[in-house]
C-alpha cells in the first residue's frame, strides 16, 4: 500500500503535442488527480514555476522529451537552476527514446524518472508512485 495520496498532487503536464496532453489529462483525472496544469513547452513551464511572486507549489512535473523550442533535457536542466521551491520538483520524463546514453543524460540533468510510450494508466500512476515516494522523506 501506499503512503502517497496522490489525488492531492498539484501536477504540471510539459507537453507540445495537445492530443498526448490531452491524454495523460484525462488519464490523471480518471485516476482521481484533479489539481493539473498544463504548459505547451519547456519555457510556459518555467514561467509557471517561477512566476514572480507566485506561491503556487508544484509536486510533480510530467515532462515531454522531444518538444519544439527548449527540449525536456533543457527544461529539467532550467528548473533545477530555478531559485524557488519548485526547483527540486520531483520530474517524471515521457519519451519513446529507451536509448540508455539518452536516459543518462536525463537523469545528469535532473529528472527522477522515466515512462515510456505509449503509456496506460498503470503504468502512468506506477511510475508516480514510485517516484513521489522516493521523492517524499517516509
Amino acid at each position: 500500500m501506499s503512503s502517497v495520496d496522490v489525488t492531492q498532487l498539484n501536477i504540471l503536464i510539459v507537453e507540445d503535442n495537445v492530443h498526448f496532453r490531452t491524454l495523460v489529462r484525462s488519464i490523471l483525472q480518471a485516476l482521481g488527480m484533479s489539481k493539473l496544469e498544463e504548459a505547451r513547452d519547456g519555457i510556459e513551464a518555467l514561467e509557471i514555476l517561477d512566476a514572480p511572486g507566485s506561491s503556487k507549489h508544484i509536486d510533480l512535473v510530467i515532462l515531454d522529451w522531444k518538444m519544439e523550442g527548449m527540449d525536456g533535457v533543457e527544461c529539467v536542466r532550467q528548473i533545477r537552476k530555478l531559485d524557488c521551491r519548485n526547483s527540486a520538483v520531483p520530474i517524471i520524463m515521457v519519451t519513446g527514446y529507451t536509448e540508455t546514453s539518452l536516459q543518462e543524460q536525463a537523469l545528469d540533468a535532473g529528472v527522477n524518472g522515466f515512462l515510456g510510450k505509449p503509456i496506460s494508466p498503470q503504468s502512468l500512476l506506477g511510475r508516480i508512485v514510485s517516484v513521489m515516494e522516493t521523492a517524499v522523506p517516509a
